[in-house]
């Protein structure tokens, strides 16, 4: 019996550690999603409303030996991880991106995005492979705008920055903040319209 109790301990023990390791898991697809919303709310597509996710944890397989003795630890540890398994699985990231400090962020980059529209459309400036703008083409901005131009890629960079290290300390993980950036790198160029300029894996400049 006690041999049969430590057996069950150490699956216990292992399952919830296994359950523990899930959880420190990146998850990008969900970020993925919140950086598409955040991108089209950015250059003012209407959102569609994201869908839920529907997929819930398998149950941990039962021992079916009939045999005296194994029946009572078994069952035990069934209601055990019954109890502790969903609360394991609700800790998953749920990626937050309505915080007040975020909002801020998004609001200002939508108030800048339009005064940008003209600069990405003649080619003055690009989405860096960083995630951020650059000056790609000053000669394709007047002299006398070049200063402004200036000015409004440094201002949406400083947001931009800010959003993704947001980002990550909102949902409790600042180490997140580099993977983040990835991802919105690729989404802000997936959601830009034909004709703008953008950075490729090569550092080459392609227009899309």
């Amino acid at each position: 019996m006690k041999t049969l109790l430590r057996g069950a301990v150490l699956i216990l023990g292992g399952f919830l550690y296994a359950c523990v390791t899930v959880n420190v898991y990146f998850p990008a697809a969900a970020v993925e999603q919140a950086a598409d919303r955040i991108v089209k709310e950015v250059y003012g597509e209407k959102v569609k409303q994201m869908q839920e996710n529907g997929k819930t944890p398998e149950t941990a397989p039962t021992e079916g030996n009939d045999q005296s003795g194994t029946l009572m630890p078994m069952t035990a540890v069934a209601y055990v991880l019954e109890a502790l398994v969903p609360a394991a699985y609700a800790q998953q990231p749920d990626i937050n991106i309505d915080s007040p400090a975020i909002n801020q962020l998004k609001a200002s980059m939508q108030a800048r995005h339009s005064r940008l529209v003209p600069f990405y459309n003649a080619g003055a400036i690009g989405l860096a492979s960083t995630g951020l703008l650059v000056v790609r083409d000053a000669k394709a901005v007047s002299l006398k705008d070049r200063g402004a131009v200036q000015a409004l890629v440094a201002e949406e960079n400083k947001d931009r920055n800010a959003l993704y290290g947001e980002l990550a300390s909102e949902n409790g993980h600042p180490e997140w903040e580099p993977q983040i950036r990835a991802i919105f790198d690729k989404r802000w160029v997936a959601n830009a319209p034909s004709g703008w300029w953008f950075q490729n894996a090569d550092g080459r400049w392609v227009q899309k």
